[in-house]
């Protein structure tokens, strides 16, 4: 599972120099630029018993609607 979150995350963001993050649509592959709504969430633990903290953003593909991505992961 945590190998599966890697690659989506690595897959659908952008980091630009200006710090800006950016999303690709899973249905359409457009860029958007910005999320409407940030969370955090704890995941499950890892082998060593920390538990995965994640940041999700929630984009809005003009064409294809609403779809989260996950922003930044780190173990606590």
């Amino acid at each position: 599972m945590e190998n599966l979150l890697f690659i989506n995350i690595q897959t659908m963001m952008t980091v630009i120099n200006g710090g800006k993050n950016m999303a690709k649509c899973p249905k359409c592959g457009k860029e958007v630029a910005s999320y409407s709504k940030k969370w955090d969430m704890a995941g499950r633990p890892d082998k060593s018993g920390k538990k995965v903290w994640l940041t999700i953003g929630l984009f809005r593909c003009p064409a294809c609607g609403p779809f989260r991505v996950v922003l930044k992961k780190e173990k606590r």
